[in-house]
């Protein structure tokens, strides 16, 4: 007999190590930006959202909330520097994009320095305490080391963009828990990787706001969307594996794109 959870769980440790006020993208608007710099993983990139383009390895997707915010806002000085798997120090090398005639800036960044992969890796193939324990770890170092990395990239945002507005986001909650799908994870394991994303959500609020910065939250806007709800705007396991636990186009633009577009305008 196929052991299913093996595979999966092989699939999810192939993939995930190359991981990591509604406004359309609809007739363009002018607004106050004329220069904008994306920076940031996956989340930015828009893995998950399809149709990437020559983008090769970093798989920036023309459904990614930053595309559609540069379009519907008529922004022609675009610069598209987020990409898959990118950690803070990656982050800081695409900051070298930025200038002092940046108008504004989005980063998301944190959750491949404090484990993703590990946590969903070991959450899929381990017991429920397993999982509560990597998450565990997982909440320490963002407690302890992930602030300081990220007051780096923070700084560095600054220094090169003196001038510019920058919007912070955050990450989704994974699951809906209760919520009946073949997702494969038990209610336990679910809250555990929910209460992770919290406190990621908090100390990279936390850290924007002493930059300075404005965070912007996307929990709300995927509510009632997670996986296991009825209407999921995050994929599951799924191919291209590193698509795994990634918005998809609603995520993108009904989730990441309206957070952004509430706080920015």
């Amino acid at each position: 007999m196929v052991n299913c959870s093996r595979i999966v769980g092989t699939a999810v440790i192939a993939s995930l190590a190359l991981v990591g006020g509604a406004a359309t993208a609809g007739a363009a608007e002018t607004t106050a930006y004329d220069s904008y710099v994306a920076l940031g993983d996956s989340y930015s990139s828009g893995v998950g959202a399809g149709d990437y383009g020559d983008s090769g390895g970093c798989k920036r997707s023309a459904n990614a909330y930053p595309q559609l915010y540069a379009d519907a806002n008529g922004i022609s000085d675009f610069q598209f520097a987020a990409c898959l798997g990118a950690r803070t120090d990656d982050v800081l090398a695409q900051a070298d994009s930025l200038s002092s005639g940046t108008d504004v800036v989005t980063v998301s960044v944190g959750g491949n320095d404090a484990g993703f992969v590990d946590v969903m890796i070991d959450c899929t193939t381990s017991s429920d305490q397993g999982c509560v324990d990597r998450v565990d770890e997982a909440k320490e170092y963002v407690e302890t080391t992930l602030p300081g990395l990220l007051d780096g990239v923070y700084d560095k945002i600054r220094a090169n963009a003196p001038d510019a507005e920058v919007f912070v986001l955050g990450y989704p909650q994974f699951y809906e828990i209760g919520g009946s799908c073949n997702a494969g994870l038990s209610d336990t394991k679910r809250a555990a990787i929910n209460s992770g994303a919290d406190a990621l959500a908090e100390a990279v609020s936390e850290r924007a706001a002493a930059a300075g910065f404005t965070f912007v939250d996307v929990r709300d806007e995927f509510a009632g969307h997670e996986i296991c709800s009825d209407d999921w705007w995050l994929h599951s396991v799924k191919w291209p594996i590193d698509e795994s636990y990634h918005p998809n186009v609603a995520g993108q633009e009904h989730g990441y794109l309206s957070a952004l577009a509430g706080a920015a305008g």
